[in-house]
């Protein structure tokens, strides 16, 4: 083939490749702005009050007016240092979360903390099993904690829960860590223990048809503070293993959300928390370990984030940076029924000024609607 007919044949493929982006892009300004901000709802997750839709009249209005992507459920309420939040028994928790789905136009995510051991929400002392915590079953074998994750997962399927933000596949790098070795979250600090026993964690849970995040990307275990107190620095303490599991349990194909951490590396990023950090998101859990799931942050009231960030900066940068959901606990040190309602309002202006590509939004919600088609759409059909 001769110079001229490459030439020729390279423009009309770039012609083409131009011509689909084009008519992409029109395709997508032609979204209304009603549709647009239903898409936005989809990319958060807020925590509220309440063990009975009656309770707070507010969250039923969020959820069917703002199209939610889903809540979060706690035992205890934080700001108000009482119990209960949204769970006394498992009767209530079905009942709520019953009530809560038929308000909703797109189907829940209904997410908990159900790790085992001391971070649980459902816990024994309301009428739900014990179970170990990742140390403790480390302490067995793979076949208990497949076992014991069987019961979890049965557990949540009866209650209705179809997220479980576990397994934590952090090293266990540094026991004396505040956050997660001292609490006996990790499995292990050897990467290849963390991946088998995620693996039956993750795979009890999918048999149940429950959606599980590995977190907290790219590794919390080696970190001497808590995130949830202030911005967390592993510089110094991290190391290159860390990111195994997440490497080889993606490679695996097990993967459904991914869940960051509020921690500063350097030497990555000097600038930024993981969370806020397009050099992690985009560059390492996007491009060098191939994720295409969904990226959802940790807790964005966390004070790594708002003690050093802005509101509505950290929502803007959390999107750009490459999280396609965001979660808002409302179980910090003060809780806001708007808070939905806020953070959709940045996000919506956002996209207006020029912030956020639309396309972000779009790329966004169409990975978490495929999650929920895959898993609770089909359910309910």
């Amino acid at each position: 083939m001769n110079n001229k007919k490459l030439t020729i044949i390279v423009f009309f493929l770039v012609l083409l490749m131009l011509t689909g982006l084009f008519l992409i892009k029109e395709k997508n300004n032609k979204i209304s702005n009603q549709e647009l901000k239903n898409l936005i709802g989809q990319m958060i997750i807020i925590g509220f009050r309440g063990v009975d839709i009656s309770d707070n009249p507010e969250m039923v209005n969020n959820i069917e007016n703002l199209n939610l992507g889903g809540v979060i459920l706690f035992d205890y309420d934080i700001p108000s240092k009482s119990f209960p939040r949204n769970i006394v028994n498992p009767e209530q928790t079905k009942k709520l979360i019953e009530d809560l789905q038929e308000n909703a136009k797109t189907p829940l995510l209904i997410a908990i903390d159900a790790e085992g051991g001391l971070i649980n929400r459902l816990k024994e002392k309301y009428g739900f099993a014990y179970i170990p915590s990742a140390e403790e079953l480390r302490k067995d074998n793979i076949k208990k904690t497949k076992d014991s994750a069987d019961i979890l997962a049965s557990q949540l399927t009866t209650l209705g829960i179809n997220t479980n933000f576990a397994p934590v596949v952090d090293l266990n790098i540094n026991p004396n860590n505040p956050v997660i070795g001292s609490l006996g979250r990790s499995f292990s600090d050897k990467p290849e223990e963390v991946i088998n026993y995620a693996i039956a964690f993750i795979s009890a849970h999918k048999e149940q048809n429950i959606i599980t995040a590995i977190k907290h990307f790219p590794g919390h275990g080696s970190s001497e503070n808590d995130s949830h107190k202030g911005l967390t620095d592993i510089t110094n303490t991290y190391q290159e293993k860390e990111l195994i599991p997440f490497k080889e349990l993606i490679e695996k194909g097990v993967v459904d959300i991914t869940m960051t951490a509020h921690i500063m590396n350097r030497n990555i990023d000097p600038n930024y928390p993981a969370t806020l950090s397009p050099k992690f998101l985009e560059n390492i859990l996007k491009k060098e370990l191939n994720f295409k799931g969904v990226i959802v942050s940790d807790d964005m009231q966390m004070k790594a984030i708002s003690d050093n960030f802005g509101f509505e900066e950290s929502i803007i940068m959390a999107i750009n940076a490459g999280c396609d959901i965001l979660i808002f606990s409302n179980n910090g040190d003060i809780y806001d029924n708007k808070i939905g309602e806020k953070a959709i309002n940045i996000i919506y202006e956002a996209v207006m000024s020029g912030k956020i590509e639309k396309e972000r939004i779009i790329n966004a919600s169409n990975k978490i609607l495929s999650l929920k088609q895959n898993y609770l759409i089909k359910k309910r059909q």
